[in-house]
């Protein structure tokens, strides 16, 4: 059987001006996201249910913010689930294409392995093809998210991670999605520049190799060397490449992304910064709409 890709959620993700908004925080990283929101792990304790309740409201509470529209969005990651609750009675994905349309991605990954050749691969993803096949047909999810990290330049490391993520994005394609792999870069990487250097060479080389009606695409940290990608920007077979914010402000973040034509924002704790649970609405919606405007801006520049 031959699955197909939506071709208008496509010819978005590939033509559209805009960014991707990054709301897959995990289990991991959800204390420190609600943390910076203003909601201590007091409030929840081991209550793991309560705690995703309160992250559910957070993100239900961005989402359907007036600025939160398609005009600057481009598509928007979910975290699993998210994926399975619903916002305003609507399942979340149809939430976001049907009533925003904005395209939704899943993050699929269930976090990494301990360093080894200083790179932190992702650990097994149990039941992933029934994951990929309910996200498309029962969720009418677009794409996938994947993310592992590279902590310094490793001759070793690098080509172990870029083979991981591109055996993913493979089985991801046979589902009929589009996968987003992501081998983060540590902004603090010792040696980051020849890091990238050594990714960019193995992503090429990968890239090269697929057929030519794969898709796929990349997010990336940030390059040291301005327009380090733009030779991925422009491959037919790279639908975006897309920048993480990686530990930056979301100032810092701006700034470095507009050096970068045709790098676009996909920004998780950057896209949040400033908003806080004891906000008014009429506040947290102008300080949401300044940090969309910004993030815009850099991606378009």
């Amino acid at each position: 059987m031959t699955v197909t890709i939506n071709t208008e959620q496509l010819d978005r993700m590939h033509s559209g001006q805009g960014f991707i908004a990054a709301l897959d925080q995990s289990g991991g990283s959800t204390p420190k996201a609600l943390r910076a929101y203003g909601i201590g792990e007091d409030a929840y304790g081991d209550d793991k249910q309560k705690m995703f309740d309160l992250v559910h409201q957070m993100r239900t509470r961005v989402v359907t913010s007036p600025s939160f529209t398609s005009a600057h969005i481009l598509a928007a990651i979910l975290f699993e689930m998210t994926m399975d609750r619903e916002i305003e009675g609507i399942p979340t994905a149809d939430f976001l294409w049907q009533r925003k349309g904005i395209v939704p991605i899943l993050k699929i990954d269930k976090g990494l392995t301990d360093e080894a050749d200083h790179v932190r691969v992702m650990k097994p993803i149990p039941g992933l093809e029934e994951t990929l096949a309910r996200a498309r047909e029962e969720k009418h999810i677009f794409g996938t998210k994947e993310r592992s990290v590279i902590l310094d330049a490793d001759e070793t490391g690098i080509p172990r991670i870029v083979d991981q993520q591109f055996d993913l994005g493979e089985k991801v394609r046979a589902a009929g999605l589009v996968p987003i792999l992501e081998p983060e870069v540590d902004i603090h990487a010792p040696a980051k520049e020849k890091a990238e250097d050594l990714l960019h060479e193995q992503l090429r080389s990968h890239i090269d190799a697929l057929p030519d009606d794969a898709r796929i695409m990349l997010k990336l940290t940030i390059p040291s060397r301005t327009d380090l990608y733009a030779d991925l920007i422009a491959e037919p077979k790279v639908v975006r490449v897309v920048a993480l914010s990686g530990g930056y402000s979301r100032t810092e973040a701006n700034e470095l992304l507009a050096r970068n034509h045709g790098l676009i924002a996909s920004f998780s704790r950057a896209l949040a910064e400033g908003l806080s649970v004891d906000q008014s609405q009429q506040d947290f919606d102008a300080t949401l709409a300044s940090s969309i405007a910004s993030i815009y801006q850099a991606s378009i520049s």
